[in-house]
């Protein structure tokens, strides 16, 4: 395998891309990043520097991705998604007399992305969180908190709707439930078997 860079993409030094993968046109890619195998970087998104993704992650066009953000494998990030890092960003300093340093600094929060997670497009997502194991989040979606594994997210401010199953198909929605309690659920469309006890969602049994 080898790796795909369009000639109109900016990949600045010491970025590594793993074997595989497509960089897409008008990318710009900051130093110190590493972007693993079979990944797909849509056009026109911006990685900054110190950025860590996995293998096989998909990301569409004109995403944004800021340092101290680290996306594990599998994970699909949506057209015109926007990750944010600073709680309490300012241009300048309390004079107004210099502009803020943009290095990192005790006010750069981390973002950390779990394996197998979808975001849809044109969500933003807030820092100093963690998007769990194969969750989702609905477009447009403004994510301020972290999400379980398993878990859907819609809404501005996103909140926990259900439950989804590996495959993406939607398990369960918790307003359905009683008592949040309905022990075994069963993907509809894989056959998948989950446990969803007060709306920790965990898989029971590999599917052939």
């Amino acid at each position: 395998m080898s790796v795909r860079i369009h000639p109109t993409a900016i990949i600045e030094a010491d970025v590594a891309i793993g074997d595989g993968s497509s960089i897409w046109d008008n990318v710009h890619i900051r130093h110190s990043t590493t972007i693993g195998e079979e990944c797909i970087v849509g056009e026109k998104s911006y990685i900054a520097y110190d950025v860590h993704i996995g293998d096989r992650v998909k990301i569409n066009a004109n995403v944004y991705i800021c340092t101290a953000v680290t996306i594990e494998r599998g994970v699909m990030i949506s057209a015109g998604t926007v990750f944010t890092n600073d709680r309490f960003p300012r241009a300048a300093t309390n004079d107004l007399s210099r502009l803020r340093p943009s290095d990192p600094d005790d006010e750069t929060l981390p973002t950390l992305v779990r394996e197998g997670a979808t975001i849809g497009a044109n969500c933003t997502i807030g820092c100093g969180l963690e998007i769990g194991r194969f969750a989702m989040i609905g477009m447009g979606s403004v994510v301020t908190k972290s999400i379980p594994d398993f878990h859907l997210f819609l809404g501005n401010p996103a909140r926990s709707v259900g439950a989804v199953c590996k495959c993406g198909h939607l398990l369960v929605r918790f307003s359905e439930l009683e008592d949040a309690r309905p022990g075994r659920v069963e993907c509809r469309d894989c056959g998948q078997v989950f446990d969803v006890f007060e709306k920790i969602v965990q898989p029971l049994a590999a599917v052939p």
